[in-house]
């Protein structure tokens, strides 16, 4: 060990002993790092944090490919959040076009967030299987049809029908678009550019806003915003055709290997066996995430509408600058976690969004609603920021697909209630507006709702793991990584960067054609 760093105890085996040594680890400067040396023996060591460098000199390492996967990925998954707030936006014009309550509505976000983890389970495990770039494309062309059945569905039953097959394959853009972008970043630029990809959410809400305000508040207008969206999601779908897939596809292909569905199936069996702890975990996490962009953001509208009786330009106004502030925090915190720590920015993010509460739902006016806004969606979107690279850091390599994805959905599955519990709770009990009026409570009741969530975020990240600074960058796809011969899952980094005689051993099977399949 020449590097001169303290050698620290290996990471912990079990729930318990893991929740343990993550808590002891959260109060220490320096990371526990498991580094892999050029034979291939592991240990673990504690690690300073990189020196804090500007965002500059970071952007500047990105190979001009690395920007085109990364704007890719961006536009990706901002045309998918635009078609999911598309609806959200306009649950009032939508309540009176129906002619049913806004709770009634809001059962079309829960369909939708119901069906979303079945999208990103089958979408990303073609990712995984045969490359980012088709399965991205067949989904959102598809996603903008849905917007145009959307439009022409003639009774609110086929509406629902309609948004349910929707969020079938909203689940799955993004774990592709969130691999696709990051996975050939440069390992210190990670940080960054994840606190910038996870904006794409907040700026397809504002773009989505953006086109609501433009269109007016006549009830019928809902469907031009609608006619837009299906423009984003094809015009990406187009666009990510003309560029070729991720490196390690390409790889593969140009090398002839051929990753059988036996050996896909067989990675993935033994992935699941060892890493079931750190999937489920992540799904927890991200059901509590969820909840906290769903509790503050899909009734906000609604709120500044009804509660605060604005009109529905100041309202669109309004939401427009709190989600300006949502892309500031996120790309700003993102870029922080690389140096202070994944799990210290998320949870530093989240008490201090419990600590704005008041300010965020007592102001009455158009500007007092904004500035608040701006603030707690600062915070609230800085944690998300850390969420493309935390789970792509804890996922599996060869499943960067799959595993963010998947814990993404099937956190919105459990957190698809969301919008309807706030809307039914607020709708049941009332308030007095600032013009004497009873109003709904939509104020105390998303502020009770985003206090749980948060310091259940918080809690839960304390008690997590973290590997910031992995390397997966070299994985190759899942599948390629299996050795029917030996029995045993190989880790294509570790093939990568050893020279050890039994990698050796390997090549010479794989090379007179013993082996089932092929390692990369």
């Amino acid at each position: 060990m020449a590097h001169g760093n303290e050698p620290a105890d290996p990471l912990a085996k079990g729930i318990i002993a893991t929740a343990k040594q993550s808590w002891s680890d959260l109060f220490r400067w320096k990371q526990r790092v498991v580094v892999m040396n050029e034979l291939g023996e592991s240990y673990t060591e504690w690690q300073s944090p990189e020196r804090l460098k500007s965002p500059i000199s970071l952007l500047r390492q990105l190979s001009a490919r690395d920007w085109v996967y990364f704007l890719m990925g961006l536009f990706a998954w901002t045309a998918d959040a635009f078609d999911f707030h598309a609806l959200s936006i306009q649950t009032v014009k939508l309540s009176n076009y129906w002619g049913r309550s806004k709770t009634e509505i809001s059962t079309a976000i829960t369909l939708t967030l119901l069906l979303r983890s079945v999208g990103a389970a089958a979408f990303g495990l073609l990712g995984d299987r045969f490359g980012r770039k088709w399965p991205m494309v067949a989904n959102l062309i598809v996603l903008g049809l849905l917007q145009v059945a959307t439009i022409y569905s003639a009774t609110f039953q086929q509406f629902l029908a309609v948004r349910s097959l929707f969020g079938l394959f909203m689940g799955g853009v993004y774990g592709n678009a969130v691999a696709m972008a990051l996975e050939n970043c440069p390992t210190e630029v990670r940080g960054l550019m994840s606190g910038i990809l996870q904006q794409g959410y907040t700026l397809g809400y504002i773009l989505a806003a953006c086109a609501n305000l433009g269109v007016g508040g006549e009830t019928e207008t809902w469907k031009i915003v609608f006619w837009v969206g299906t423009g984003l999601s094809i015009g990406a779908g187009l666009l990510r055709s003309l560029f070729p897939d991720s490196k390690q596809f390409r790889e593969v292909k140009a090398a002839g290997h051929h990753i059988s569905a036996g050996d896909f199936w067989t990675e993935t069996k033994i992935m699941l066996a060892k890493e079931w702890r750190i999937c489920v975990y992540c799904v927890v996490l991200l059901a509590w995430f969820n909840y906290y962009a769903h509790s503050s953001q899909d009734s906000y509208t609604t709120f500044v509408l009804e509660s605060k009786e604005l009109p529905n330009d100041a309202a669109t106004r309004a939401s427009i600058l709190t989600n300006v502030g949502a892309c500031c925090g996120g790309t700003i915190i993102g870029y922080l976690s690389q140096f202070v720590g994944r799990r210290r920015t998320i949870i530093v993010s989240a008490l201090i969004s419990c600590c704005l509460i008041p300010a965020w739902i007592l102001p009455q006016t158009e500007s007092g609603l904004s500035g608040s806004g701006f603030a707690i969606q600062f915070f609230v979107q800085g944690a998300w920021g850390v969420i493309p690279i935390h789970l792509n850091e804890l996922s599996p390599p060869a499943y960067r697909s799959t595993f963010p994805g998947l814990a993404y959905q099937l956190g919105n599955l459990i957190s698809s209630p969301a919008a309807q519990i706030v809307n039914a709770i607020a709708e049941s009990h009332f308030v007095t507006s600032s013009s004497g009026k009873l109003v709904d409570a939509y104020g105390p009741t998303m502020a009770v709702s985003l206090a749980i969530v948060a310091t259940g975020i918080a809690v839960t990240t304390a008690l997590g793991p973290e590997k910031r600074g992995r390397s997966f960058e070299r994985a190759g796809p899942a599948g390629a990584n299996i050795h029917q011969d030996v029995e045993k899952a190989v880790d294509i980094t570790s093939v990568a960067e050893s020279k050890g005689p039994a990698v050796t051993e390997l090549e010479n099977r794989r090379k007179d054609g013993s082996s089932g399949s092929s390692l990369t």
